[in-house]
């Protein structure tokens, strides 16, 4: 079912779904509900299973063991109270890639936020791919121009990019054509279509789509956990809950520049090379590039305001 992951040796699978203290795991062909083993429990605060991940299990249907992830998708998680440490949030594991879903309208693209996203997924070595919904909402206006432009610049950093509407069935094909054998991760606020995609992917697939408030045009919060569902043409999905904010989890500050693509080339080659923040410094190669047109101004802004508010 999820060919991402070799699922077959007795007392191993994947991790499907998890609610408080339940795991549904997948194992050959079926599904089984663990928890998990007191040793486990003793070894950290923090709940140390993912969706995705792969792991064992004994005969009391306890989890024992959570194998070695190839990567993880995290966010810094909310602070609690003042004073407090932040900590990691393991949004998924061992995933193939990472698919931000933004909507074309209702509301609109917050481009600085899919920023947080693609930096997130480069940390973590995961492709992403970018996917823009309700396409159909600007057909026609200086909206749609806007975010054709937007999609060149990512396309031409290297980005895949997919323009959909499931209304006039733009792009499905192209999307089920790269979801086709891989484990894929979508990650959104609320609102942006995505059980609605589901659905156009797969009918029936996206169960929990809800109507859209006519009071605010935002949608309502329909995804309660992740949970990975298989597709019929190949491949699986995991879906996430929408979430507001996206902090930044273990990027340092002098590597940021580094997980934006096109800034690359030029990292290391300013005058101050150890200390450069590519803000006011003179001889900033990444300020030099931004003038030449070798980096976009909006990117450059959005790397800025990351170092400001990671």
């Amino acid at each position: 079912m999820y060919a991402a992951v070799n699922n077959s040796t007795p007392g191993r699978g994947v991790v499907v779904k998890k609610t408080l203290n339940v795991y549904l795991i997948w194992s050959g062909d079926e599904h089984i509900e663990c928890t998990l083993s007191n040793q486990l429990k003793k070894e950290t605060n923090a709940d140390p299973i993912a969706v995705g991940d792969v792991v064992i299990w004994d005969k009391a249907a306890q989890i024992t063991e959570v194998l070695p992830r190839r990567n993880q998708l995290s966010r810094r998680g909310a602070v609690p109270m003042p004073g407090a440490y932040a900590h990691e949030q393991v949004i998924v594991a061992n995933v193939d890639q990472v698919i931000p879903v933004f909507a074309a309208a209702n509301p609109r693209p917050a481009w600085h936020l899919l920023d947080r996203y693609l930096v997130s997924a480069e940390s973590a070595e995961i492709p992403p791919l970018i996917c823009l919904t309700k396409m159909d909402l600007v057909e026609g206006s200086p909206q749609a121009e806007e975010i054709e432009m937007v999609a060149s610049e990512y396309r031409a950093i290297g980005y895949e990019v997919v323009l959909t509407s499931t209304v006039t069935g733009r792009g499905l094909g192209e999307l089920k054509a790269k979801l086709h054998g891989r484990l894929s991760a979508l990650i959104g606020k609320s609102g942006m279509g995505k059980t609605s995609l589901l659905n156009a992917l797969e009918p029936g697939l996206g169960l929990r789509v809800q109507t859209i408030s006519k009071a605010n045009g935002k949608g309502r919060h329909t995804t309660s956990t992740s949970e990975i569902f298989a597709l019929a043409s190949g491949g699986a999905i995991i879906d996430t809950p929408g979430i507001r904010e996206f902090g930044l989890w273990d990027i340092a500050e002098n590597d940021l520049a580094w997980f934006f693509p096109e800034m690359r080339p030029f990292v290391g080659r300013c005058k101050f090379r150890l200390d450069c923040q590519h803000d006011e410094e003179p001889g900033c190669a990444i300020r030099k590039a931004v003038v030449e047109g070798q980096i976009s101004p909006y990117r450059y802004q959005s790397y800025l305001k990351l170092r400001v508010e990671p």
